[in-house]
């Protein structure tokens, strides 16, 4: 509450200065309250080749006009949306109007081949390559890497792991290396000048030492020239399905011990995708990445910083809002409240990054880039269904194992137990075994109500 009483007297003080107020607000109205998102309308668009059976609803035409009309996209569309039609007529409309040469299209592994039939049926007469686990084996990737450098598709399909396996040039990831340890580099500057917490800088020296490493790796490697690069393949146009499942790009950040921020948690397919993006943006000019999505915020709201980095780096540097830490500042806020503990038998205070400040220049922002329809703005044809709740009752036995985990987590939390024989992720586990059935614990027990 002090801290809150703190900010209080901050908004009041900054704004009583009548100079300092002018250039405060002069600037603001020049940095966010200058942009006027663009309506898009794809009713005149022909779609030349396609099944004539199909017909696109009119958000599905005006997505593809903003893919094709505007930078770059996401699709961020309700589950059921049409979101798989809305690439697939992107890609073809993109080819056919001259404004890409070559479609390269990831999707989860599993739904490779069904999106080819959907593309096949959209397209009948399309000429696409569809690429499975096998074709990416060792033997057999430099004749398919090859195949799709050489070949005249209007798209390329592969699933989301075999993405990674034809990665960028090593002069590249070298470049882009760099710039990251110049990144951890001015953090931890920043961070000792404000007399920041040890353990923080330990941390952020810690990652970058990492990725010196793996620049000395890149530059002792010795590169074949039969490898063909991303670059080669001569892809100009860029489509992630269940975009949402590359938010882990992991942040530079001096926040710690707060909910909502993965800092470091960098993963290997999410950074050969930022460079992939930021290649296509380049070759492009920040028109060539399309993302489709039903959930582009599902955990924290620093996942919206994420989808700007990968499609809006050009307009967050514009605005000094690259780093996390300003975009934070910026559009966020931490909240400190009472929650249940993840055992389930008492309470704690945890601090949250999961309140938005300054939520209308953050969407004008967004929507630069975002293609946003709801389940209540497309209104989209949905059975009928009645909800049923049915309260059961605990069980004595579930009662008193709930008591259990309690215990077993303030045992966690003082440190008498290693992580290797008991931790939250094994109580949480436990919990939701309990809560389904208590004969998942211990098939001893009897069946309860």
């Amino acid at each position: 509450y002090k801290r809150q009483a703190i900010n209080n007297a901050f908004r009041e003080w900054i704004f009583r200065d009548r100079e300092r107020r002018e250039f405060l607000v002069e600037k603001y109205n020049v940095q966010f309250n200058c942009i006027r998102p663009r309506e898009y309308d794809g009713s005149h668009l022909t779609f030349a080749g396609m099944n004539p059976e199909k017909e696109l609803r009119p958000h599905q035409k005006n997505a593809v006009a903003r893919a094709i009309y505007g930078g770059n996209t996401l699709f961020a569309h309700e589950v059921g949306a049409g979101k798989t039609y809305e690439m697939i007529a992107t890609a073809m409309e993109g080819k056919r109007l001259g404004l890409c040469s070559k479609s390269l299209i990831a999707v989860p592994n599993h739904l490779t081949e069904q999106f080819a039939n959907d593309f096949i049926e959209l397209y009948p007469n399309a000429n696409i390559l569809v690429a499975g686990e096998k074709d990416f084996r060792k033997e057999n990737r430099r004749k398919l890497c090859a195949k799709i450098s050489t070949g005249d598709f209007d798209a390329v399909i592969i699933g989301h792991s075999q993405l990674i396996k034809v990665g960028v040039s090593p002069e590249r990831e070298q470049e882009f290396i760099k710039q990251q340890i110049e990144e951890v580099t001015n953090d931890i500057a920043e961070i000792k000048r404000q007399n920041g917490e040890h353990f923080t800088i330990k941390e952020m020296e810690k990652t970058k030492k990492d990725m010196e490493t793996r620049l000395k790796q890149l530059s002792d490697r010795i590169v074949k020239d039969d490898v063909i690069t991303f670059e080669q393949l001569g892809v100009d146009k860029l489509f992630i399905d269940e975009a949402d499942m590359f938010k882990n790009l992991g942040l530079s950040t001096k926040m710690r011990n707060i909910s909502g921020v993965s800092a470091n948690t960098k993963v290997q397919k999410t950074q050969d995708l930022y460079m992939k993006c930021q290649y296509i943006d380049e070759l492009t000019g920040g028109k060539g990445i399309v993302f489709a999505t039903g959930t582009p915020v599902s955990n924290s709201i620093s996942e919206i910083f994420t989808m700007q980095r990968y499609l809006q780096y050009a307009g967050l540097k514009e605005n000094s809002l690259e780093h996390f830490d300003n975009w934070a500042s910026t559009f966020g806020e931490t909240v400190t409240a009472i929650e249940l503990a993840p055992e389930g038998t008492g309470y704690r205070a945890k601090t949250r990054f999961a309140k938005f400040h300054n939520l209308p220049e953050l969407m004008s922002m967004f929507k630069e880039v975002a293609d946003i329809q709801t389940a209540e703005t497309l209104n989209l044809p949905t059975p009928e269904f009645e909800n049923i709740n049915v309260v059961v009752k605990p069980s004595e036995i579930q009662q008193e194992m709930v008591k259990a985990l309690g215990e077993r987590a303030e045992k966690i939390r003082s440190g008498t137990v290693d992580a290797t024989e008991d931790n939250m992720l094994k109580i949480t586990n436990d919990g939701r075994k309990l809560s389904r059935d208590q004969r998942l614990m211990s098939t001893l027990l009897p069946d309860s109500e």
